[in-house]
């Protein structure tokens, strides 16, 4: 087993040595190795060895520098394919034929569907069907279970939306079909 080494700093010795004193001077017999650390943990002012262990732990999490990776650059061409399927509208007119385009045409879907909410099968079917123009809205539903971005219980009867953050294919792909959907109803 690999141990995980702790620095230890006293700001005085001569406290230190005066606490230890004390703590063993007031024991009948030897204490053990654990006790042995939490008697000099609890000289330094930490309640116990464990809580000196964990306000080092802390103290490593905030010392470590935040690294943001960039996010990669939208594929334009997946999306403007995946939008075919929406032929300008807000509703999936044909479900794709390739598996990239099936995920983010997923997405969309999941887009409409309300966030933080248990719904009813029946529900989660209104909001599918409302959206599929070709008519399989228990496809959708599947595919949105198997992608993980819908989760039910075991019985199937609630559903409800896997909050994620779509990726930026995903997110452009959502900002063009609700704004030309949007555009539609005002014409």
């Amino acid at each position: 087993m690999s141990r995980t080494t702790h620095a230890y700093a006293a700001p005085d010795l001569s406290a230190l040595a005066k606490s230890l004193k004390r703590e063993l001077e007031a024991r009948a017999d030897k204490p053990g190795h654990v006790e042995l650390l939490n008697m000099l943990t609890r000289a330094v002012g930490f309640r116990n060895y464990q809580h000196f262990k964990a306000s080092r732990a802390a103290e490593d999490r905030l010392a470590r520098p935040v690294v943001i990776e960039p996010e990669p650059p939208v594929d334009f061409r997946r999306v403007e394919l995946a939008a075919r399927c929406f032929a300008g509208t807000n509703v999936l007119v044909r479900w794709p034929g390739k598996l990239n385009q099936q995920q983010l045409a997923l997405w969309v879907m999941w887009s409409y569907l309300p966030a933080g909410v248990d719904l009813g099968e029946k529900d989660v079917n209104a909001v599918l069907m409302r959206h599929n123009g070709f008519g399989d809205h228990v496809l959708l539903r599947r595919e949105l279970v198997n992608m993980g971005l819908l989760s039910r219980t075991r019985d199937c009867r609630l559903y409800r939306r896997v909050e994620k953050r779509p990726p930026p294919e995903a997110r452009e792909l959502i900002r063009l079909v609700t704004t030309a959907g949007s555009r539609k109803s005002r014409e």
